[in-house]
């Protein structure tokens, strides 16, 4: 039996998970936005299941700052959207699967079942905060707004910390609809990511890693 937890922000389809899971002996916490779901953390969940399309945030914005947290529980994204680039996007998040909607709850229930025997390598927490629903970074007492972009960016480098991550794997995180994007671009962003994250006395934390990408250390 696991601690499972279920954003989603469909009633229905919330019901039928929640009944699904309990059927299959788990213990399941139900909310149904993103500011719920980051509220609810303790205790920590073994698994969790999140809807891409919340009401206040997307989904792998989310993923993104639960990772940051060091929330290192599997998650598990379901989504109406089954273009390999969204799905790209969300593994990029730190997702770690993806069904899209509709579903049947067999293979859902199996799916579940598979994550929760995976051997999870411990997370991290980060000292920054970030607040996926408002796309704010905090750091001690001064939080500074962030255009989404940069905040995928920044949470993408965040949930890796200490480790490389690769340009072609920050154009996923960063623009998750696909968009074709240049070095000079993500240099771009990278570098008014930077100045911004200065203005919280962290910007030394975003290094340049030559011939790779970026590394948050």
């Amino acid at each position: 039996m696991a601690f499972i937890m279920v954003c989603e922000d469909d009633a229905a389809v919330r019901s039928v998970l929640r009944r699904a899971l309990e059927h299959d002996s788990h213990t399941v916490s139900v909310a149904a936005t993103a500011d719920s779901l980051l509220r609810q953390l303790a205790p920590a969940p073994d698994l969790i299941v999140l809807d891409l399309g919340l009401p206040d945030a997307d989904g792998r914005d989310v993923c993104l700052a639960l990772r940051a947290r060091g929330v290192d529980a599997p998650v598990l994204m379901l989504t109406a959207l089954d273009g390999l680039h969204h799905k790209v996007g969300g593994f990029e998040a730190g997702a770690d699967d993806y069904m899209t909607k509709p579903f049947d709850i067999p293979e859902l229930l199996v799916r579940v079942r598979a994550l929760l025997r995976r051997a999870t390598v411990a997370t991290v927490p980060c000292e920054v905060v970030l607040d996926p629903a408002k796309h704010v970074v905090t750091y001690g007492a001064v939080s500074m707004s962030l255009t989404p972009t940069e905040f995928r960016l920044l949470g993408r480098l965040v949930a890796s910390q200490g480790d490389a991550v690769r340009r072609h794997a920050l154009v996923a995180a960063g623009w998750p609809h696909g968009a074709q994007v240049s070095d000079n671009t993500l240099d771009s962003y990278v570098r008014r990511l930077r100045a911004k994250l200065g203005s919280l006395g962290v910007a030394e934390r975003l290094a340049t890693v030559r011939g790779v990408g970026y590394r948050w250390q």
